[in-house]
């Protein structure tokens, strides 16, 4: 049988072409949106046509209600799961800090690190001996600006990000001995539709002299980092973070 994966977050961007990308490889993908729900059935119809197996399911990761749901739908449709990548995450308008409200760094938190954690628990819960799982993978998806910092851009974003990186080396240290890896990518600049939601007028290429192989990062690159993680070929690989990042770090 193939293995499962649950990526969130997978109808656009990185998650999507994960998903695509995992699909070719033997994988069936549980793909989780928030809202966009035409863009995520259109990536189970490019999976389904090519022979795989594949089905979205909105969810907003935040709420653990959702999150539940999310989980069972996926053991109902695929069967046990085998790999979860955290990719959900969300950005907002450039910003200085003095005028980040108490409402934007609750969701900015609550979707990407809340999130993150109440998918791992789920996770966590099917994968471990302890609960009767065979171990699996997680991978999260953090960004360089956890290094970086943002600054007079979205320092709560930044933070967020940084928060994924703790968790990753924690968790992937609190679960090596059950079977289950945990690391993370942590990409820079890539070519996708988020960059839009700060609202930055053509953000990626302004910063594209900032990164010193001078292009920006493809969907496919970070795609490539996360299924090397997710699969055998990093059996020995636990709370790494693996940079994908044209040097910009």
């Amino acid at each position: 049988m193939s293995k499962v994966m649950l990526i969130t977050g997978a109808g656009r961007g990185i998650g999507a072409t994960t998903a695509r990308m995992a699909a070719q490889r033997g994988y069936a993908v549980c793909i989780n949106y928030a809202g966009k729900r035409d863009s995520a059935e259109a990536v189970v119809a490019d999976i389904t046509k090519t022979g795989g197996r594949a089905f979205a399911f909105q969810a907003d990761v935040s709420d653990a209600k959702a999150v539940k749901e999310l989980f069972l739908a996926c053991d109902k449709t695929l069967g046990r799961l085998d790999v979860l990548v955290n990719n959900a995450g969300i950005v907002a308008k450039k910003s200085r800090t003095e005028d980040i409200s108490a409402e934007r760094l609750a969701r900015m938190f609550g979707v990407n690190v809340t999130g993150s954690f109440l998918c791992a628990g789920e996770a966590i819960r099917r994968m471990s001996p302890r609960h009767g799982g065979k171990g699996g993978a997680i991978v999260n998806v953090s960004s360089v600006a956890s290094k970086l910092g943002a600054p007079g851009d979205g320092v709560d974003y930044a933070a967020a990000k940084a928060a994924i990186n703790t968790f990753t080396y924690g968790l992937g240290k609190e679960l090596a001995g059950e079977g289950i890896r945990v690391n993370a990518v942590c990409p820079a600049l890539i070519e996708t539709s988020i960059h839009d939601d700060t609202g930055i007028a053509d953000r990626l290429n302004l910063l594209r002299p900032l990164v010193p192989m001078q292009r920006i990062g493809k969907p496919e690159e970070v795609a490539e980092a996360i299924l090397f993680l997710a699969s055998d070929a990093a059996s020995y690989c636990v709370s790494a973070i693996l940079e994908v990042s044209g040097g910009r770090c």
